[in-house]
């Protein structure tokens, strides 16, 4: 097999609708074989908006949709809206603005609802929600948690999946327990920015040949991705829009074609009920 001959999907980028590369990014993508996008909002903060209701989410959900449906064109597959709240808010709400934990998680379940609505309607695909993967106090700890456990109830409700981005672990069962409570299975918890190795979540790989290659010996599911963040101020964090058509040739030249299609035809599949083969139209 060839990288031709398999769809290719980054699971987790962001691209900027306003401020640096965007649908450009997409096509560097594209031109080295990649097919399939998963777009998540960008930090609300990232996008000039300073939230003091779930509406004033709205606008970085908006500008996500549309950029994804720009991205979308120049794809031989597609791409899809990965909506939600950055749980890093959190803190900017408490330490910068002045928020009890409380009020702060308030706010963040309202712009859940609002991703949620989203979803609802078929504008977005999945929920993005989490907690921070920093140290912080309990009470702030105990409101994110409670923020996520929202998010794992609207998803359940929805029958949708959700990225989490949380801290680096290879044990999240307490988790995916938790939105099993919720009426989530634990295939639809997703951890961003995982390694090769992860109980509970279905992991999504960052898109480093060591971390590959234990997710592709292990044989469970899992995504690639990237966290490609489309910043004109941090031009060179996390990995860029290339890195996941050059590792799935790499795994392709590798012998590792069961795990290229784990994780971009079986896995996306089985998360969100996208069918890769299928939005595939190639030229």
């Amino acid at each position: 097999m060839t990288i031709d001959e398999t769809p290719v999907l980054d699971n987790h980028l962001h691209l900027d609708p306003d401020n640096h590369r965007g649908i450009d990014a997409v096509r560097d993508f594209a031109h080295l074989g990649g097919t399939h996008l998963l777009v998540v909002n960008k930090p609300s903060w990232h996008l000039g908006v300073e939230v003091e209701t779930g509406d004033d989410f709205r606008h970085g959900f908006d500008r996500t949709v549309e950029i994804v449906s720009e991205a979308s064109s120049e794809l031989e597959g597609r791409a899809w809206p990965v909506l939600g709240v950055h749980p890093g808010l959190i803190s900017r709400l408490v330490d910068d603005r002045g928020f009890s934990p409380d009020e702060a998680r308030d706010l963040m379940r309202a712009g859940i609802d609002v991703a949620a609505e989203y979803v609802k309607s078929g504008d977005a695909l999945a929920l993005k929600s989490g907690r921070p993967h920093y140290e912080v106090d309990d009470d702030v700890w105990d409101a994110s948690n409670t923020v996520m456990r929202w998010a794992f109830e609207r998803a359940g409700d929805l029958e949708c999946a959700v990225q989490l981005h949380a801290e680096a672990s290879e044990d999240m069962t307490e988790v995916t327990d938790w939105a099993a409570d919720a009426g989530l299975p634990a295939h639809r918890v997703v951890k961003h920015y995982a390694s090769g190795r992860l109980e509970g979540p279905i992991p999504s790989v960052m898109s480093e040949k060591d971390r590959l290659e234990t997710a592709a010996e292990r044989g469970a599911p899992f995504l690639m991705e990237t966290d490609y963040i489309d910043d004109p101020d941090r031009p060179g964090a996390v990995l860029g829009p290339k890195t996941v058509p050059r590792r799935v040739a790499w795994l392709l030249e590798n012998g590792h074609e069961d795990a290229v299609r784990i994780a971009h035809v079986e896995t996306p599949k089985r998360v969100y009920g996208i069918e890769t083969e299928e939005t595939l139209e190639r030229a």
